[in-house]
Parts: C-alpha cells; sequence; structure tokens
C-alpha cells in the first residue's frame, strides 16, 4: 500500500501497539479541521486504501482535504467499509448470488474458492417471522414452529453458507432485528484487525442490505444501506464509487419536554430534512443538545435516515458513547481502545467542541417537540396528536367515503340493527379479552377503526425510555380498568431479547399482555408486512362494506400496501401511543381532548391520566438495565436454538441446487457468460412496460407481502405443486427468481397511468401491427414482448424507487427485459441497484416530465446517443401511433467511470466475476 502523505504511526492501547493512518498528520500538511466527522472517516478510508491510482491515489485524498461545502458533488472516490450486514430477507438472494457464482467462475475457468467474503460479513435472520399468533402466551412458540416449517429450506441454505464461506456468520431467527444486533452486539466502533503481520486500528464502517443499516449512526459508526449487489461486490473486496458528498449540518439544542418522546423528534427531524432535501447527502448531528440525547434516541434518529433521504444521519463518538458500550456489553479493552484511538484521530466530540463546516444547517430546539404521528402513507408526513381525526378525515376523500356514516364503533346489537349503521356487526374475539367488559358482545366496525396496533421495528423497540413508557402507560391503563379494543390485533415484537429482560424486570411484560401485546417474535414483523392475517371477523366486516381501517405501530415505514393488503391507512407512532390506539380502538378519537374509555370505577380515562412522566421513565432506566443483561443475550448469539441446529447443513464447496426448489435457485444473470466485455447501446423502439406517477417506492416495484393465488406468481407456485396455503410471502422467495420476476410490479397499490390510475400489477399490451392494445398483468405482457423481441422501458415521476434498499425491485426490471427507467427523479439506492443490474437510469430535464411531454406509454421509444456509457445526456424519440414524433433530451445517469464499467460489463456482479476469474 501507498502513503503519500507519511501518515503511518503506532498507537500503544491496552499494552499492544497499533499501527494506523493518522489524520492529525495530514491535518499538518492539509488542513481538515473544517472537515465535518463523518467526511474524515471517509479521508481515513482513502489513506489506508490508497494504492498508487488502481481505486485510490493522492489526488483522491488531496481532493477531500480541499471539500468545498457549496459545491455540487463531482468528484469520484472509492469507498471499501470494514464490513458488511445482511438480513434474511435481502441476505439469502445475496448468498444464492455467491453460490451461483462460484458455478460461474469454476465455468469461467476459476476455482470456487476464489469466491469468498474478504471482510467480516454478517447475516441476521429477523425478517421472516410472521405474527400468526397473537393476544396469547403461546404467540412466541406458535409463530417460531410456523416460522421454521415455513422456512426451513431457506436456512438450511443459509447453514450450508456459513460453513461454506469464510468470513461470514449467520445470527439465527428469534435473536432480534438486525439494527438492534448491530448496536448492542456487532458494531466494534473501532477495528482491529492484522494487515502484513502488525495490528491495524482503523474505524468500523459499514454496508448494510436494509436501508435502516444508518441506525448505526448513532453510535458513531459511518454506514449506509446498499443493494444486495453492492453489498456482494464489498464483501468480495470491491470498493464502492460514490461522489464527495455534500454534509448537512444539523444543530440540537435544549431537552425533550415533558409527555414526548424519541419518536416524536424524530418524525420531527424526518419532516424537516425531507423538506430541506438531503437526498444523496449525508447528514451529520451537532450541538449542545447531544449532551441531552441518549444513545438510543440517537439510534432513532438515525434510523430514519432513508425516510428523511440522506445517506446517513451520523453523530460523533463522544462519553455517551462509551457509556452505551459499557452498558452493552463491551470489554473494556474495546471501550479504552475506541476511545484512544477518537482521541488519537480528532473523532472524538466534547460539548462545546468548534464546529465543523457544513453545506447547509438546520436547527431544531428539542424543548419544541410535540406529540406526533406520521401518515397516512408516508413517514414524512408528520401530523401533530391533536390533528391525526382531521387527518384521517382528509384521507378518506380519495375513497370517497365521506357519504358514511360515522357512528361509535361499539354498540348494543339492538341498536345497531335500528339504526342500519354502514359497518357489518360481527362477534367478538374472545382471545385474551375475558377482563373485558366488552367480551363476548357483539361490536360494529367502521371507517377509521384501528385494527393494527403493533409495537414493532427497529426504530423504536431499540430504544428503553419508549418501550418502558409503553409498559408504564400498560401498567397504568390496566389499573384504571381499560382494555384495548377487540377488533385490534395487538403485537410485541421486540428488538432483541434484552427487551423483554429489562420488561419482566420492570414488572411491565404482564400489564403488556393484558393489553393483548403478548411477545409475538424477535424479528421485523408488522413494520415490513408480516403482520399476518387479520382475524376472521374483522377481514369479513372490511370486506363487506369496503372500510378504510386504520394501523398504528412503531415502525418506519408506512407505505400503500405494505402493512396489510386490507388496512388502507397507516400511522407510524410511539409505543406508548400505539398502545394508546389499542385502547381508543379508532382513529376517530382525538387522542389530546377525548378519552379513551372508561374506567372500572365509571369516570372517563383521558392519555393524560395514564401518560408516565419522563422522570419515572428515566429511573426505570437505571434502576432495570445492566451490562449483564446484554452478556447473557449475546454470549452464543451464533449458536441457535434446537429449531435451527435441527437443521441438515450441507458441506460442500459448491451448493447443490434442487430443480424442484421453489425457494433456492440458480439464477440467471451468468448463464452463456464469457471474459468478453459489452457496450453500452443505443435502444431502438422499446414499448412501454409501466407509466408511473410520483413517489413510487421500491415496494411498489419489489415483490412483497403475501401472494395471490391469482396472481402470476400464485398460478406458478400452483403448477409446481405448491397449495395457497403454502404460499408463504414474496420476501422468503427471494431466492427464486421465477417467482420474483413474477412478482415484479405486482404491488395492489401500484397504479398505472397506461390504465387510467387504476389500482395492480397490469398493464397495457401492444401487440405487432394495429392490434387493439390487451389489459394484461406485467410479467403476461412482459413475455410477450419478449416473444415479440421488443424492448422495454419504464416512465415515472419524482423519487422514483424510494423506501428500503430491495435489490429485487432492481433484478426483477432487469429479468422482465426492461433496459431504462426514465424518470423524474431518483432515489439514490435504486439508482444504484439499476446500474449494477444493467439497467440504465435515465432523468427527464429541464423540468419536464411523464405529463410536460404529453406522454400516454402508448408510444414506442428509441433512445440514442448514449456513446457506450460515455454520453452525459442522450436523446429520446417517441413515436405515437400516428406516426409523429417528439424529441427530447435526458440525463445519464451512469455517475462515474466505475458505474460505466459495470454497465458495460452488464452489471456489478458480471464486472466483479470477470475479475476475479482473471486472476491466478
Amino acid at each position: 500500500m501507498h502513503d503519500s502523505f507519511s501518515t503511518r504511526d503506532t498507537l500503544s492501547v491496552n499494552g499492544q501497539d497499533y499501527i494506523y493512518y493518522s489524520l492529525p498528520r495530514l491535518a499538518a500538511q492539509h488542513p481538515i479541521d473544517h472537515l465535518p466527522y463523518s467526511l474524515k472517516i471517509l479521508l481515513e478510508n482513502l489513506l489506508r486504501h490508497e494504492d498508487g491510482g488502481q481505486t485510490v491515489d493522492a489526488g483522491h485524498i488531496k481532493a477531500l482535504t480541499q471539500w468545498d461545502p457549496a459545491a455540487e458533488p463531482s468528484v469520484e472516490i472509492a469507498f471499501m467499509p470494514a464490513r458488511v450486514v445482511l438480513q434474511d430477507f435481502t441476505g439469502v438472494p445475496c448468498v444464492v448470488d455467491l453460490a451461483a457464482m462460484r458455478d460461474a467462475v469454476v465455468a469461467l475457468g476459476g476455482r470456487p474458492e476464489q469466491i469468498n467474503p474478504l471482510i467480516p460479513s454478517e447475516l441476521v435472520i429477523d425478517h421472516s417471522v410472521q405474527v400468526d399468533e397473537f393476544g396469547s402466551e403461546d404467540a412466541l412458540d406458535i409463530n417460531g414452529r410456523i416460522e421454521f416449517e415455513r422456512n426451513g429450506e431457506r436456512y438450511s441454505f443459509l447453514r450450508w453458507g456459513q460453513n461454506a464461506f469464510d468470513n461470514f456468520k449467520v445470527v439465527p431467527p428469534n435473536t432480534g432485528i438486525v439494527h438492534q444486533v448491530n448496536l448492542e452486539h456487532l458494531a466494534r466502533v473501532v477495528m482491529a484487525a492484522e494487515r502484513d503481520g502488525q495490528a491495524l486500528l482503523y474505524p468500523d464502517t459499514v454496508f448494510g442490505t436494509d436501508s435502516h443499516t444508518t441506525m448505526i449512526n448513532g453510535i458513531g459508526v459511518l454506514g449506509w444501506g446498499v443493494g444486495g449487489i453492492e453489498a456482494e461486490a464489498a464483501m468480495l473486496g470491491q470498493p464502492s464509487s460514490m461522489l464527495i458528498p455534500q454534509v448537512v449540518g444539523f444543530r440540537l439544542t435544549g431537552k425533550l419536554p415533558e409527555g414526548t418522546t424519541a419518536t416524536d423528534l424524530v418524525l420531527t427531524v424526518t419532516q424537516m430534512l425531507r423538506a430541506h432535501g438531503v437526498v444523496g447527502k449525508f447528514v451529520e448531528f451537532f450541538g449542545d443538545g447531544l449532551q441531552h440525547l441518549p444513545l438510543a434516541d440517537r439510534a432513532t434518529i438515525g434510523n430514519m435516515a432513508p425516510e428523511y433521504g440522506a445517506t446517513c444521519g451520523i453523530f460523533p463518538i463522544d462519553a455517551e458513547a462509551l457509556n452505551y458500550l459499557r452498558l452493552s456489553g463491551r470489554s473494556e479493552a474495546q471501550i479504552a481502545l475506541v476511545q484512544a484511538y477518537a482521541r488519537a484521530q480528532g473523532l472524538w466530540h466534547e460539548p462545546g467542541a468548534a464546529e465543523a463546516s457544513y453545506s447547509s444547517v438546520l436547527q431544531l430546539d428539542m424543548a419544541t417537540v410535540v406529540p406526533s404521528l406520521a401518515g397516512p402513507k408516508r413517514p414524512q408526513d408528520r401530523v401533530l396528536l391533536g390533528q391525526v381525526r382531521a387527518n384521517y378525515h382528509s384521507a378518506l376523500e380519495p375513497f370517497s367515503l365521506a357519504r358514511r356514516k360515522r357512528i361509535p364503533l361499539v354498540e348494543e346489537t339492538e341498536r345497531l340493527k335500528d339504526e342500519g349503521g354502514g359497518g357489518a356487526a360481527v362477534g367478538a374475539r374472545e382471545a385474551a379479552r375475558e377482563s373485558s367488559p366488552d367480551s363476548g358482545a357483539a361490536w360494529q366496525l367502521h371507517d377509521g377503526a384501528v385494527v393494527i396496533a403493533a409495537i414493532t421495528s427497529c426504530t423504536n423497540t431499540s430504544n428503553p425510555a419508549v418501550m418502558l413508557g409503553a409498559g408504564l402507560l400498560a401498567r397504568n391503563a390496566v389499573a384504571r380498568g381499560l382494555t384495548s379494543a377487540p377488533w385490534v390485533k395487538t403485537s410485541l415484537g421486540p428488538g432483541s431479547r434484552v427487551v423483554t429482560d429489562y420488561l419482566e424486570r420492570a414488572n411491565l411484560l404482564e400489564p403488556l399482555e393484558q393489553l393483548g401485546f403478548n411477545v409475538v417474535g424477535y424479528g421485523c414483523t408488522t413494520c415490513i408486512g408480516n403482520s399476518g392475517p387479520l382475524p376472521d371477523d374483522v377481514s369479513a366486516a372490511i370486506r363487506h362494506d369496503d372500510l378504510v381501517v386504520a394501523s398504528v405501530l412503531s415502525g418506519n415505514r408506512n407505505f400503500e400496501g405494505r402493512i396489510h393488503p386490507e388496512v388502507k391507512l397507516n400511522y407510524l407512532a410511539s409505543p406508548p401511543l400505539v398502545v394508546a390506539y389499542a385502547i381508543a380502538g379508532s382513529l376517530e378519537v382525538d387522542l389530546s381532548n377525548d378519552p379513551l374509555g372508561t374506567g372500572s370505577d365509571g369516570e372517563p380515562v383521558y392519555l393524560r391520566d395514564i401518560w408516565p412522566s419522563n422522570q419515572e421513565i428515566g429511573d426505570l432506566i437505571a434502576s432495570t438495565l445492566s451490562p449483564e443483561m446484554f452478556a447473557r443475550n449475546y454470549a452464543d448469539v451464533f449458536a441457535g436454538d434446537a429449531r435451527w441446529n435441527a437443521i441438515a447443513a450441507p458441506t460442500s464447496q459448491r451448493f447443490v441446487w434442487d430443480s424442484a426448489s421453489t425457494y433456492i435457485k440458480n439464477p440467471p444473470y451468468f448463464q452463456g457468460m464469457t471474459m468478453d466485455v459489452g457496450r453500452v447501446e443505443d435502444i431502438h423502439d422499446a414499448r412501454v412496460l409501466g407509466l408511473f406517477g410520483d413517489s413510487i417506492t421500491t415496494d411498489h416495484i419489489s415483490p412483497a407481502g403475501n401472494i395471490k393465488a391469482d396472481s402470476p406468481a400464485g398460478r406458478f407456485l400452483q403448477s409446481r405443486g405448491v397449495a395457497p396455503l403454502q404460499f408463504n410471502s414474496y420476501g422468503s422467495r427471494r431466492g427464486n427468481d421465477d417467482v420474483m420476476v413474477r412478482g415484479t410490479f405486482a404491488n395492489i397499490r401500484i397504479k398505472n397511468l397506461m390504465l387510467g390510475g387504476e389500482e395492480g400489477g397490469n398493464t397495457l399490451y401492444y401487440g405487432p401491427g394495429n392490434a387493439a392494445p390487451e389489459k394484461l398483468a406485467i410479467y403476461d405482457a412482459a413475455l410477450r414482448y419478449k416473444d415479440d423481441g421488443v424492448p422495454l422501458v419504464v416512465l415515472a415521476g419524482a423519487e422514483y424507487g424510494t423506501g428500503s434498499s430491495r435489490d429485487w425491485a432492481a433484478k426483477g426490471t432487469n429479468l422482465l427485459g426492461v433496459k431504462a427507467v426514465i424518470a423524474s427523479s431518483f432515489e439514490r439506492i435504486h439508482r444504484s441497484n439499476l446500474v449494477g443490474m444493467g439497467v440504465l437510469p435515465l432523468r427527464f430535464v429541464d423540468g419536464q416530465g411523464i405529463a410536460s411531454l404529453g406522454l400516454d406509454g402508448s408510444e414506442r421509444f428509441s433512445i440514442t446517443g448514449l456513446d457506450n456509457g460515455n454520453a452525459r445526456q442522450a436523446t429520446v424519440t417517441a413515436t405515437r401511433s400516428d406516426g409523429s414524433q417528439q424529441h427530447f433530451q435526458v440525463d445519464v445517469l451512469l455517475l462515474t467511470p466505475k458505474e460505466v464499467e459495470y454497465f458495460r460489463h452488464g452489471g456489478l456482479l458480471q464486472y466483479v466475476l470477470r475479475q476475479l476469474a482473471a486472476r491466478d
């Protein structure tokens, strides 16, 4: 390795000498005090990986020292993370690709062991558990048993991967959510490794195959979510190309007032940053308010960086970070290493320290934060608690439901019959409701009913303040005689087993269970759509009158169709508010003014009557959490339980594919591949597969949630002998491209403007000649176009591909035959994933778009002037059915020379494979 600036130095910690690349030594030659914390980490990464120009040279390092906060990003650098963290929905396809690459490298003349992770790569199985059983003491065991029955084949495959690959570990199911496990255990903050026979220190940095990898930013670790293909490249030693970003500073002052939570804070921050515009930028938090912000609150803010659109949302290393490392059971030796290295590198933060330079600065006095939710379909749409009812009423309008008569949700049966109401009377569910005064009584469902109340997701279940706050509120509610409404599906999905421990120690798990919040699993459940079926009577009532019902969850995503297909309105809220809405049972109840219900003494009970104080929550945290809890729960984190260890684990170096499997399949990306590199060719006479508006998310594009029996994927599975009851979810079948390609663009809420904006994954197929267009499922139309030899394009509006970093949103697009996506703007990760899969991202210029150009999807499109990927702009010619043509320019979003290379190779994985196969 090179060291052009002589920054290599020695640091002695715990009686051992380490080498490191000193930022202060560089600062003596090129001032860097103005750089934000996050850019200093990037700078160290460049120093450590300088190799004479293959990926990093002295010019890259000097360019970063001369960073101009106001300048638009223009300088490309290479970034190599220290490790990769995966979750199972995105991790299984990664391991499938690695297994396929072992076969492919052999076909190209290489050896299987050439395909092997070169950096620590850890996969946490957390996305497969579903809420099938709830509201009972057996829910955890039953859901766990069903999870293993559904996913045994996938888990066997992952056990093979753990045996076959070096530097690859699997955290088995029933442990926790990937981001919380990462925060509580996997994160090193400072890494120690051997290089050339010497111990080397460097910052812990991470790529994750979940966009909420940014949660780790709360403890000073720079990392963000990437697509599976980019993660695989990092695992195989390939750096990621990026432009030196702008960094937005966010100054925090004051502290949270009484009655507010970290959730209220993060929803406020999300709204502010989304309005400011931070897509593709780093966000860095600083200010005197940090001393009043616990680490868990910082992690909550970092977690939602994808929701405010940033690449990351990072906090510095300081005394609070060390306190958390100590609390979470890290060794004193590791803590000493972190502190010594951070101080030596100038990465340590002290209150009152000089501020760095930022591209722009926002400020929030945390004392002004008020209780809030976000919804009904975007996490940045913050709603004050007192305005939720009005917000819900507005959300009803697009559904033409203003005519519905709104009456109280719970009425006597005869009165319901007399009034005739607009909802279906159904029998009450008795499970865990024996103490309810309404148990066994008839009740009626109406618009606005809260049918799912879920304490779920990494955003909040990592935070003791909101979790203990929820427990205290439940305790107070039970003491007053309140119960959850009988139509609400309640669930508690802790982020790790540590959460259950401290709830039990605080005697708060029992009152949560009395309200139906029994532990249903340790995983990502409701927030990713694994909410499971609604009770039959609730589901029947919704369908009977096409009701618009709601979920309230402590998650980070609430996009259309994500939480449950029968639930059209979804609100994000803190865990205590989730409990409150379970009791209220309806969005018609204004929690800021209306009573939650009537207590056992016959008096109304208001939210303010049972809300715990900040002091009570703080005292409880101090008395219940301990390092021993973390040490005990993570002592054998990779071992797994009896179910996990009972799964057969193959031991071969190459995976033996089962042609009958509908879960794991050798993907087609490398079929017929040679060592010859292709070109970026112009596209001629393409048809439009889909014409979409703004804010099309990866949830809309990527197969997710349940598989419908009459969908292309459902029909395929049935043709392979799989009964609908055994379909499982799209997420669980991400290792089989036959299933996934059929589910791409199949979301029940996606709106194709070619069909007037009707919902569902359909399109218009324009066959040869002048035949009338035919309405088909998008997959079926793509198949017809493939037979016709016709390339495809997708047209869209702004913010195309927002949401989770789902690599299948790009993989499925590629396998459908889409050559290019033309949109007004792209989300960062999805644009990168499209490039990595050989799909060309193009952007309308000069404020143009679908509407201004008068495009309706019936045209044929030719894209010319690509110049083998070197062009910054290309010309699009749209030819209408009458032969008239319209020409317009688009930006070619191959942003770096490395991305052009990926595209010429047909994709990032093909590029990596050829590089590895060419080695001796």
